[in-house]
């Protein structure tokens, strides 16, 4: 299927690895203009390299904390006036709230719904003067079935959603779709990092945890970056322009719910 993107400009955050990276391949295979931003250069730069190889096109790249004013303004300056805006970043830390202060709080808010709020803000006027713009956010499984020990993360990107509910629906008659991705279980090393945690709090052996968790996925596996990033394209495209303000689960059959 040609998703009619070709030639687009895309901002892609936190894309040096992970589930960003699996976007921006995604998104350069179809011919879309691509600039990466993470925080290493040289992880950064060594990404665009392997990505933009495999797609056959130059990816650019920045390096920059894309959750400080400073990192959104170097990102936006890489990519002027997106058409698609992928907006990522790293989840906060696991624990117990009563062990969270108002600092974790606030780091927590800056990172996973006030960056995002930020780059739209920047961009979607641009989007709606062009009568074309894609935003997909990429939230967590925790949003539609929040996990206890990820308080900062339920609180931080359910404040996101919200936001995005009320303005995806005025701006989506402007030819602009804003919508989250909401993944479950992947591959990634933060994934790996939650699993080590586990097995050390256990004491068994990170392989057999890691067995185990991917068996108790619908799926029988954790998921991989390059289908999740299959999806985040296809929300990029000509074809989903009647999909707005939308949560969409990718998560391998794990959330137990009907709605």
């Amino acid at each position: 299927m040609d998703l009619g993107i070709s030639g687009r400009r895309a901002l892609v955050c936190a894309a040096s690895r992970g589930l960003g990276r699996g976007c921006a391949q995604a998104l350069a295979r179809e011919g879309v203009e691509v600039t990466i931003c993470a925080r290493t250069e040289a992880d950064v730069k060594r990404a665009a390299a392997e990505i933009g190889a495999a797609a056959g096109r130059p990816v650019h790249w920045v390096a920059c904390d894309i959750t400080t004013p400073e990192g959104r303004a170097a990102a936006l300056a890489a990519c002027p006036s997106p058409d698609i805006l992928v907006n990522n970043a790293g989840g906060p830390p696991p624990g117990d709230f009563r062990d969270f202060d108002r600092a974790a709080w606030i780091r927590a808010i800056d990172a996973n719904m006030l960056t995002p709020i930020e780059l739209i803000r920047a961009t979607v006027d641009a989007m709606i003067e062009r009568r074309f713009g894609r935003i997909v956010n990429i939230t967590s499984s925790a949003v539609k079935a929040p996990i206890d020990v990820l308080a900062l993360s339920n609180g931080a990107r359910s404040g996101l959603t919200g936001f995005v509910a009320g303005l995806a629906r005025k701006v989506v008659r402007h030819g602009v779709t804003i919508n989250n991705l909401l993944p479950g279980q992947f591959d990634t090393d933060r994934l790996r990092v939650t699993y080590e945690g586990r097995a050390k709090a256990t004491g068994r052996p990170v392989e057999e945890v890691l067995a185990a968790g991917a068996a108790a996925v619908p799926a029988g596996r954790f998921g991989d970056a390059a289908e999740f990033g299959a999806v985040c394209a296809f929300l990029c495209s000509v074809h989903a322009s009647y999909i707005a303000g939308q949560n969409v689960l990718v998560d391998g059959g794990n959330y137990p719910g009907t709605f």
